[in-house]
């Protein structure tokens, strides 16, 4: 077996670019941007006021106040702003032009009008309520770096830079083949044995959030015909292959002989972790394939601490590997040394607490949790508010 941090290094190394397309925004969302995004003019792209108030020219407020000028013009949004009368003030609005000759904004607010004329409590600073022509970013400035995954805070500053569409990367095609006798789809007809299959569409609902294109196969039989088959057409239309059951050395598992059978190098099939050991990574030139335990926890978990970061990394992603957190301990925790553990846990953002079932076969574990406590291979524990390293589960 090898551990955690080295499977991970093994499944990134040498990742292939599934290739770019250009696609609308609004078909961009969560979608890893390929080519940067740079200013083509400036943001803003010109002068203007952040409030709604009176243009004027700090220079002209002499001596001491309060201090009245007359109201000469008005600049609106979407029009040319009227260049700023001397010793006057220009009615202004919010996103509006600053007049020429102004270098500060007025709000309304403490103002007092009095038909024509406005009158100041206050001298007004330079700059005030003023946003300048290439304050966000100057003409060829990066907006948005290669490899960022676009949200709906990406999206809007590609728009603001009057970008229609992105050069985004493909998503990768990720076929899930289910194996197991006993399997059959969710609110088909029971039959003895049968159990409805809960990895495929949990794997489906994963592979989508990480930006892949999750295609689900018709279930292999545990007959080493059958998966050969489900597995040679997988992996002649795939970017990655999950796998999910049958990986193990059990009378029934024919995952692992199948792949091998099929030209597929296999770089480890055991993974020093807690829950999840027989977890399998191979290549076949650029396709990959992980082969997942069948117990729902351990299917969904490994995929979520390797599958994912793979899907990442495959679209150029510069953050592929989920960021690890901190939280305290609400009660004491006891752990088998041996293999690093993945505890399924509740965190308020302060406390976490360990769910009571912690069995790889029960799919509650991961619906009740919103992350999973990492506990180190040799530790036997933890006392109440001990830190621990968390990962958050909208992470992975």
């Amino acid at each position: 077996m090898i551990s955690a941090d080295e499977a991970l290094a093994r499944v990134l190394s040498d990742v292939a670019p599934t290739g770019d397309e250009r696609v609308g925004l609004c078909a961009a969302l969560g979608r890893v941007l390929r080519v940067p995004v740079s200013a083509r003019a400036p943001l803003p792209a010109f002068d203007h006021s952040a409030m709604d108030g009176y243009a004027v020219a700090v220079a002209g407020f002499t001596g001491e106040g309060p201090w009245s000028l007359p109201v000469r013009g008005e600049s609106q949004t979407g029009g040319e702003a009227p260049p700023l009368a001397p010793g006057a003030a220009c009615r202004v609005f919010t996103g509006a032009q600053l007049p020429e000759g102004a270098d500060a904004v007025v709000m309304q607010e403490s103002v007092e009008r009095d038909g024509a004329t406005a009158r100041f409590r206050e001298r007004p600073r330079p700059g005030d309520h003023v946003r300048r022509a290439g304050e966000d970013l100057a003409v060829g400035a990066v907006g948005l770096a290669a490899g960022t995954r676009l949200g709906p805070g990406q999206l809007g500053l590609a728009a603001a830079l009057d970008c229609a569409d992105l050069v985004v990367a493909r998503r990768p095609l990720v076929t899930i083949v289910c194996t197991g006798d006993e399997l059959r789809a969710p609110g088909a007809p029971a039959r003895a044995g049968s159990i409805p299959d809960a990895n495929g569409p949990a794997l489906a609902a994963m592979v989508a959030l990480v930006g892949g294109l999750p295609r689900l196969a018709p279930f292999a039989r545990d007959r080493r015909t059958d998966v050969d088959a489900a597995l040679g057409d997988a992996l002649e239309s795939s970017d990655l292959v999950l796998t999910v059951g049958g990986v193990s050395v059990g009378d029934h598992d024919f995952v692992r002989p199948a792949l091998e059978a099929a030209g597929v190098a296999l770089d480890f099939w055991k993974v020093r972790i807690k829950p999840g050991k027989p977890l399998a990574f191979g290549r076949r030139g650029a396709r990959r394939v992980l082969g997942l335990p069948g117990n729902p926890v351990a299917a969904q978990l490994t995929f979520a601490l390797f599958g994912a970061p793979l899907l990442r990394a495959m679209q150029g992603d510069v953050a592929p590997v989920a960021p690890r957190r901190h939280a305290r301990l609400s009660v004491a925790l006891r752990h088998g040394p041996g293999r690093q553990g993945f505890l399924r846990a509740s965190w308020d953002g302060t406390l976490v607490t360990p769910l009571a079932n912690q069995a790889s076969g029960a799919p509650t574990s991961m619906a009740w949790a919103n992350c999973l406590v990492v506990v180190p291979a040799e530790c036997e524990g933890y006392e109440a508010g001990a830190e621990v390293e968390v990962l958050a589960l909208a992470d992975l």
